[in-house]
């Protein structure tokens, strides 16, 4: 399975994870899409809340786009976006994963489309990364856990909190460069 997302061409100025911004983490799922920030160093990823999904991911687009674009405004553009991959335990790409890299390339789509609208405040193309996040929701529930959350809270934090492992996951990878995107 590729790393990234290849559904366009990368932004003519280059490689966007190289530019001054910050990084999104997603966590799809079907009840809510878990979203992760990074500071601005991408030193860390933070807990940015929790998108309301009712029934499908397919729908939050718009959701994202603002986000990016509410980001951009505030002088913080992402410039790359981090996304659950999430895979067989044998590490094959079962429906879910094919699900998760439809999704991706119809966001690339849409942000295209954003970037064409002269009102649009989104002036970098994300570069989009997938996640292997296997477990992630296990590590989520024990990092909760640990912080003395109480079970009956985890639900509402639970996918923000698979977002930061995502996220966390690609910016350690970007920083000590153990791997390719």
């Amino acid at each position: 399975l590729e790393d990234r997302c290849r559904a366009g061409s990368p932004d003519a100025r280059g490689d966007a994870r190289l530019m001054p911004g910050i990084w999104l983490g997603l966590d799809l799922g079907n009840a809510r899409v878990g979203v992760a920030a990074s500071n601005p160093e991408r030193s860390f990823a933070y807990p940015e809340g929790n998108i309301r999904v009712y029934g499908d991911y397919f729908q939050v687009f718009d959701d994202v786009l603002d986000l990016i674009e509410d980001k951009a405004e505030e002088g913080t553009p992402v410039t790359a976006i981090a996304i659950g991959l999430p895979l067989q335990m044998d590490g094959s790409a079962g429906s879910s994963a094919k699900k998760a890299q439809r999704w991706a390339k119809s966001l690339r789509r849409r942000l295209e489309s954003e970037m064409e609208d002269q009102d649009s405040h989104i002036g970098v193309m994300p570069d989009i990364i997938f996640i292997d996040e296997r477990l992630t929701t296990v590590d989520a529930h024990r990092r909760l856990f640990d912080a003395n959350v109480s079970s009956k809270q985890h639900r509402a934090v639970v996918d923000q909190q698979s977002a930061v492992e995502i996220l966390q996951t690609a910016l350690d990878r970007a920083r000590d460069n153990t791997e390719e995107f």
